[in-house]
């Protein structure tokens, strides 16, 4: 499946989730961020497609997929062939399993990396479940929000 909509070129970098929505004028939750964590087992990359206003939660993925620990630079641009900070989540080298968050299935369309800090392109969470082949999942946590009262 492709998607339908072009690259777009920030003038700032996007490496996290609130520099990309900052630069795009969209809310945090529109990102969909690639995280990346190593399955213990087979040294697999697993990927975890989330809303950049959300956090991975770590015991929730390895319920689902077995023992995972972190996955470091060399890792993960070992495995998608990106640098972190501008992960894509399609063009992987290895196949990656993927597991996509279902509160990315809340907006009408999200924003992912396209390979460099500076790139992102938009897409729905279904195209971008098409893309990947993702496995839908209760992957993540929404952190309370701060308070200073």
């Amino acid at each position: 499946m492709q998607h339908d909509k072009p690259i777009v070129m920030l003038p700032e970098s996007g490496k996290t989730s609130a520099e990309a929505a900052r630069s795009l004028g969209c809310d945090v939750a529109e990102i969909a961020k690639a995280i990346v964590f190593r399955r213990l087992a087979d040294d697999v990359a697993v990927m975890i497609l989330a809303s950049g206003a959300d956090r991975v939660d770590e015991a929730k993925v390895a319920a689902l997929v077995g023992p995972i620990g972190k996955a470091n630079a060399r890792f993960v641009k070992e495995k998608t062939g990106y640098a972190i900070g501008g992960v894509c989540p399609i063009g992987h080298p290895t196949a990656s399993l993927v597991l996509i968050d279902r509160k990315l299935f809340n907006y009408p369309s999200v924003w992912a990396a396209a390979g460099h800090p500076h790139a992102v392109f938009n897409l729905t969470a279904v195209q971008l479940q098409a893309m990947t082949g993702a496995r839908t999942a209760d992957a993540s946590v929404t952190p309370p929000a701060l308070s200073f009262a």
